[in-house]
């Protein structure tokens, strides 16, 4: 898998869960664990797209 194709792939898991999120909210009776579950895994993709698309990758 290419960097550009990984980074794609990883950005639509991104944008999946932030829409899983945004549909947990509107729900009266939202589990706060498992949102802040989604909250998380959201938080590692946005961290690891970042860390993939720096010009100086570790």
């Amino acid at each position: 898998m290419s960097l550009a194709s990984h980074l794609a792939e990883l950005q639509r898991k991104h944008g999946d869960i932030e829409r899983e999120i945004d549909e947990a909210l509107t729900h009266p009776s939202c589990d706060t664990l498992e949102i802040a579950k989604l909250k998380r895994r959201k938080l590692a993709l946005k961290d690891e797209i970042e860390k993939l698309s720096s010009p100086t990758r570790h």
